[in-house]
């Protein structure tokens, strides 16, 4: 407000009852009233912006909420068991079963079955199908640390605990307070730390090094192995009371050579994986390629078959993934399962004399294919046939990858 009066209580009832920011007097410069004025509207853009805050702030507690639910439900989908690759005939679904039933009770569980088959996962969806679904899932390699190592990772220590131990660190077990541990290789630990990790289950307490106090933890155990525990127990390499502790319930984990009516599907998710991972596109497998992957006995499990459809794909320069380009190994299986199979196959071919000789040589010619990669002229010299005599049958067959 600008003006004349310079009645002192005109001027201080002009600020506190009508909300004046500020009261010049005349006479006034002009450079005076372009300061007062940019004051003014710097105090107004405050005064919104700390009503903005002021709502986020009172608001920032739901959507935190809200987008921590949310990431919660994406995970849980994620490691649901209705996410695991298994067909409807699948030795997996008892083991599936067996985890929807006992998800819910508080006992320890190991997780038997080859490397690579997936033993993770399956701890991930027994986790989050329990109570604890809500609370910390850690993971720890047993096999891959030495026991000092390994102890100061599992259970904290205190800064000056050892040289190197700058500051406190906290151990897996805390972090997993109210959740799950993930104990992987269980039988590669030594005895020596087999008595301490006992301790802990025994109690539901650790103590971190350097520390002179134990702190509780209230901890469900998952624990994995590729070893035969039972076998370790007679041989002295692990200790039947923490055998017992671990194995409140066992459950099997099938290696993929058991599994081949999966296969299918856990190809297509890896593809997909592989497919982001590579950035490429193309269509799927060739049914050649499929059959490939059935009859290999796959020593490495999931990890193998992983390895060897990015191979395919980034060798690939067609839509589909094709036999041609598998591992020497993986081609080799195909053919000498083929070999064992010929006399059940002419054993169970149907329809008439003709029908069956074509379902030969179409599967003939497709083996002969695989076996020499695609390659065409050579195929047709091992099946004394001209080129353009295979490209014949290969169109009435339906065979035709040109």
């Amino acid at each position: 407000m600008l003006s004349g009066y310079t009645d002192t209580e005109d001027i201080i009832a002009g600020i506190n009852e009508a909300g004046i920011f500020q009261y010049l007097l005349k006479p006034w410069q002009p450079e005076q009233l372009m300061l007062v004025l940019r004051s003014a509207a710097d105090v107004y853009r405050l005064q919104l912006e700390n009503q903005r805050l002021s709502l986020e702030l009172r608001d920032s507690p739901a959507l935190l909420a809200e987008r921590v639910a949310n990431k919660r439900q994406h995970v849980r989908e994620k490691f649901s068991l209705d996410r695991v690759a298994r067909a409807p005939d699948s030795p997996l679904n008892a083991t599936c079963e067996m985890i929807d039933r006992i998800a819910p009770y508080d006992i320890s569980v190991l997780i038997t079955g080859e490397s690579g088959t997936g033993k993770e996962l399956l701890a991930h969806a027994l986790h989050y199908r329990s109570g604890r679904a809500a609370q910390a899932f850690v993971t720890q390699n047993c096999g891959a640390l030495p026991d000092a190592l390994l102890e100061a990772e599992l259970f904290g220590y205190k800064r000056g605990a050892f040289t190197g131990a700058y500051s406190d660190r906290v151990g897996l077990f805390q972090q997993a307070d109210g959740g799950t541990i993930f104990l992987d290789e269980i039988g590669e630990t030594t005895p020596s730390f087999q008595v301490k990790l006992l301790r802990v289950l025994q109690e539901g307490e650790i103590r971190p090094l350097g520390s002179p106090r134990s702190v509780q933890v209230n901890v469900r155990v998952i624990a994995a192995t590729n070893r035969d525990l039972e076998e370790e127990v007679r041989a002295g390499r692990l200790r039947q009371d923490l055998y017992y502790r671990i194995a409140n319930l066992t459950m099997h984990l099938p290696p993929l050579r058991e599994r081949p009516m999966d296969i299918p599907l856990i190809a297509e998710g890896l593809l997909q994986r592989a497919m982001r991972q590579l950035n490429r596109k193309v269509r799927g497998f060739t049914p050649e390629t499929l059959d490939c992957f059935k009859a290999y006995r796959w020593p490495g499990n999931v990890r193998e078959l992983q390895n060897e459809i990015l191979r395919i794909l980034a060798l690939t320069d067609s839509e589909w993934l094709e036999a041609r380009l598998l591992s020497p190994k993986v081609l080799r299986a195909a053919m000498e399962e083929s070999e064992e199979q010929q006399l059940d196959l002419l054993a169970g071919l149907d329809g008439s004399l003709k029908d069956r000789m074509e379902q030969l040589e179409a599967r003939l010619i497709r083996e002969t294919l695989i076996r020499h990669r695609w390659n065409k002229t050579h195929a047709a010299q091992e099946l004394g046939l001209s080129r353009v005599g295979l490209r014949s049958k290969l169109v009435r067959y339906g065979m035709d990858k040109t």
